[in-house]
């Protein structure tokens, strides 16, 4: 876990023009204790500091941080939308098809080249995703049922 303090969170908040809230700081410390968790888990960490927050407002939160770049909503496919804080940069990201866990993972190049589309088709191409799909080493050991 890093070292990053509420104060830290106070000056993002502001640098994005977004008010300082008890729910906002509740949910930045979560996706930072939680890289990749979903929104439920999100709800729960909040929740165990500022018990009465609702369902919506965690929902306004993270829509109106990751608006404000400073969470990246990311959502594998066939998965639900998970939330991490790591922003600003070309990584990637690895998930397990048994059990869903997700990790970053970092561009092996180092640079954007999956933004240079072979063909873009008259778009003009700004974000790139890269998903690798995979067994994590828990499932990979994990002893399989008999059927």
């Amino acid at each position: 876990m890093d070292d990053t303090t509420d104060a830290d969170y106070e000056h993002l908040l502001r640098g994005a023009d977004l008010r300082v809230t008890r729910p906002r700081l509740a949910v930045l410390r979560a996706v930072r204790r939680q890289p990749h968790a979903d929104t439920g888990s999100v709800l729960t960490a909040v929740r165990a500091e500022e018990p009465t927050v609702s369902h919506q407002a965690v929902y306004d939160v993270l829509g109106a941080l990751t608006d404000a770049g400073l969470v990246r909503r990311i959502q594998p496919a066939g998965s639900v939308a998970r939330y991490e804080l790591r922003v600003g940069d070309n990584h990637h990201h690895v998930v397990c098809r048994s059990c869903g866990a997700v990790a970053d993972v970092d561009c092996a190049v180092g640079h954007t080249p999956c933004l240079t589309a072979s063909d873009s088709h008259g778009f003009v191409v700004d974000e790139a995703e890269v998903t690798y799909w995979g067994t994590c080493s828990d499932c990979t050991t994990r002893p399989s049922s008999p059927s």
